[in-house]
C-alpha cells in the first residue's frame, strides 16, 4: 500500500508545483497517475521515490515514510523512470548483480529472477554486452529486470511501456495485472490513456500540481454524465479545472 498525504512541493516562493494531495493506492490495485505536461506527475513521483523531498507531508510505503525511514521506504518498492540510459558502462549482468546486492538477494534467488525475467523480456543472450551496447527498448528491459530483482511488493512505473516491443508490452501488462492479483501494488504513469483504461482500477488525475480526480473509470463517466472514452473525458475534466 501507498499513501500520500497532504504532500506539497514548491520550487519557489508562493509557486507550488505540487499542492496538498492525499492519494491512498490500495494493496491489489493498479492506479493509473495521469495528467497534461507541467501537471506535476514528474515531481510526485520523484517526491515518492525520495529523489525529492516534500515541503509538507510525507508519503508511506506499507506504513514506511520516506521522509523518517528511506532506506526502508525504499525497500518496500521498485521504480522504473522513464529514462532507462543509465549505468550504461556496466554489462547487462554486473547492472543485475549490482540490483541484487543492494536488496540483498541472496545468490540462488538472484540467479533464478535474472535468469527467469531476463528470458521472459529476450534479453538473456545479451547479458554479457554492456548496456550502452543495447537499443532503446532493451535498456528498458534490463532496468525493469533490474527492478523486479528484489521482489518489491509496491511497482512505482513512470511510463514503462516506452520502447518496448509489443511482445514485452504485452509481457509487463500481464505482469502488472498478475502482481496485483496477488495483493500488491502497481503506481502506474503513463500518456497512453488507451492503455490505462485498459488496464487500471482507478485512476489519478493531477492538473496544475491538483488532484481533481480519484476513482474507476465508471466513476468518472458518472460524475461528467456522459460517455466517451477515458481519452474524451480526461479532456473535458482537464478543460473543466481551466
Amino acid at each position: 500500500m501507498i499513501d500520500i498525504i497532504n504532500v506539497t512541493k514548491a520550487y519557489r516562493k508562493n509557486s507550488n508545483v505540487v499542492e496538498n494531495i492525499n492519494i491512498r493506492i490500495n494493496d491489489g490495485e493498479i492506479f493509473g497517475f495521469i495528467g497534461p505536461n507541467g501537471a506535476g506527475k514528474t515531481t510526485t513521483i520523484k517526491m515518492m521515490t525520495g529523489i525529492l523531498e516534500p515541503d509538507e507531508g510525507d508519503i508511506l510505503f506499507n506504513e514506511k515514510s520516506i521522509k523518517k525511514n528511506p532506506v526502508e521506504a525504499k525497500r518496500e518498492f521498485g521504480f522504473v523512470p522513464d529514462d532507462p540510459n543509465m549505468f550504461l558502462k556496466l554489462k547487462g549482468i554486473d547492472y543485475l548483480n549490482f540490483m541484487a546486492d543492494i536488496y540483498e538477494v541472496n545468490e540462488t534467488d538472484r540467479m533464478n529472477r535474472i535468469e527467469k525475467f531476463t528470458k521472459e523480456f529476450e534479453i538473456y543472450d545479451a547479458l554479457e554486452d554492456k548496456i550502452e551496447s543495447y537499443s532503446h527498448g532493451m535498456r528498458q528491459k534490463i532496468i525493469i529486470c533490474g527492478v523486479l530483482i528484489h521482489n518489491p511488493r509496491n511497482w512505482i512505473l513512470d511510463e514503462p511501456l516506452t520502447g518496448l516491443d509489443p511482445k514485452s508490452s504485452y509481457k509487463l501488462k500481464n505482469m502488472m495485472r498478475e502482481h496485483a492479483k496477488n495483493g500488491n501494488c502497481v503506481f502506474f504513469s503513463t500518456h497512453v490513456l488507451e492503455v490505462a483504461e485498459k488496464l487500471c482500477d482507478r485512476i489519478g488525475i493531477i492538473n496544475k500540481g491538483k488532484i481533481i480526480f480519484v476513482g474507476t473509470y465508471e466513476e468518472m463517466k458518472k460524475k461528467l454524465g456522459e460517455e466517451g472514452s477515458l481519452e474524451e473525458l480526461f479532456m473535458e475534466i482537464t478543460k473543466n479545472d481551466e
